[in-house]
């Protein structure tokens, strides 16, 4: 096994654009790993260390910063804003009949959804850096900080977010698809060793069996999200003008697969579930009693062990899965693209006929996809509080978007070495 894959990485050094897609990934990581250790001013480090020690709640946003925001660098915010932003558009998609016009567009329609989301990145970081100010000097971690140097702090936190975002376009552009997943998967990645040593010095022995358990039950998700990525439907389709040496119509499949939406729900569904808490964080020591007291409730709900937290979530995903998956496959333009290449699945009507039986199967398909990445996402949480070992730092949700993001990666380094026997055979 580990021969295949030293030769499977070994042929895709070997290849030009792959290897030029790699250097250039591996620069842009490299600078943006160095930006996130250049501290933002007027910080407690140690008080910080014990906050983010002591909140799931923090450490799971830090994730999706990149690992930047336990040392609340520049980057602190990471790329939150743009997702928000993100999801924000996707949502305003389906009430808006422009932006709608825009999304059936194609590259041109997503280039100008893009820029939008770009410039409603600004603002929404603006606001999260100021909340994340008031939540901190609510925790004595910043100091009550003057007008200039506070707007000087959130123009900071801004700056990182739009670099964070603009480091994510060029591995977009020049190095492999989804630069802002591979920036999230690089800080989770990262943090890995820490956050296991963390853990390992403070289990005692008699929790051993219970950490073996946790690990194997890790392992066996690992596998399944594997399997769920690469899952597919074969759907067949017959080209009637195209016919084999023996007279018969050409036949070749339409692969749908079972997780059509990849990573986007978890990282949707994950922004969105944090608000409320980190909204509650931020109400609880207004001078308001009853306020305080509604922000109390709701970040205890929303904690990152509660069932409530953890329902929601579940849905979040679901719910995000059928929504992505309605934005990256379009039933109609299959059908109409099959219709017009001469191609027809056995049994359905061309046109149609056939954008309906791909909506069905899809939607089956999606179901299961869906309800096994909320699973997934939820299961390390309900397990890690059934072995009673809560140190331990293992989280669905780092486990789908590392193991997806790799798995995509690998996918289209085989579509470039495909590519590359073709051109080579072409020359």
């Amino acid at each position: 096994m580990f021969n295949s894959i030293i030769h499977f990485f070994d042929k895709a050094v070997k290849t030009p654009s792959i290897r030029r897609k790699l250097l250039v990934t591996a620069g842009v990581l490299i600078i943006f790993r160095l930006a996130g250790h250049i501290p933002a001013a007027g910080i407690n480090r140690e008080t910080l260390t014990a906050l983010f020690n002591g909140s799931p709640l923090l450490s799971l946003l830090d994730v999706f910063s990149g690992g930047t925001l336990a040392n609340f660098s520049i980057l602190a915010l990471g790329l939150n804003p743009y997702i928000n932003a993100s999801i924000i558009f996707q949502m305003l998609g389906y009430v808006i009949p422009s932006l709608e016009a825009l999304q059936k567009e194609g590259e041109f329609g997503q280039e100008k959804i893009n820029q939008y989301t770009r410039l409603l990145t600004v603002p929404l970081a603006a606001l999260q850096a100021f909340g994340m100010y008031a939540l901190l000097k609510g925790q004595q971690v910043i100091p009550n900080l003057e007008p200039v140097a506070l707007l000087s702090l959130v123009i900071t936190m801004t700056a990182g977010t739009v670099f964070a975002v603009w480091l994510g376009e060029l591995i977009s552009e020049y190095g492999f698809k989804n630069g802002v997943s591979i920036l999230i998967f690089t800080g989770i990645v990262a943090r890995l060793p820490i956050t296991l040593g963390q853990s390992a010095s403070v289990v005692q022995s008699q929790d051993v069996l219970k950490v073996i358990i946790f690990l194997a039950v890790a392992v066996v998700i690992v596998g399944l999200v594997i399997f769920i990525s690469e899952a597919a439907r074969q759907i067949p389709i017959h080209y009637a003008k195209r016919r084999t040496e023996s007279g018969l119509a050409s036949t070749s499949y339409l692969p749908l697969r079972l997780n059509q939406a990849g990573v986007i729900p978890i990282i949707f569904a994950v922004s969105l579930v944090l608000l409320p808490s980190l909204l509650g964080q931020f109400l609880v020591n207004v001078p308001n009693a009853a306020v305080a007291n509604i922000a109390r409730t709701i970040s205890t709900a929303f904690n990152p062990q509660s069932l409530t937290y953890n329902l929601v979530y579940f849905f979040l995903v679901f719910g995000f899965t059928y929504f992505y998956t309605a934005v990256v496959f379009n039933p109609e333009k299959i059908s109409e693209d099959l219709q017009k290449g001469g191609g027809f699945i056995p049994g359905i009507r061309p046109g149609k006929e056939t954008a309906k039986y791909l909506s069905f199967v899809l939607a089956r398909l999606t179901v299961v996809g869906g309800a096994f990445l909320g699973m997934v996402a939820i299961l390390p949480s309900f397990f890690q509080s059934f072995v009673g070992v809560q140190s331990l730092a293992i989280g669905g949700t780092s486990i789908l978007i590392v193991v997806s993001v790799a798995l995509e990666v690998i996918r289209e380094i085989e579509g470039e070495m495909v590519m590359g026997k073709y051109e080579g055979l072409i020359r």
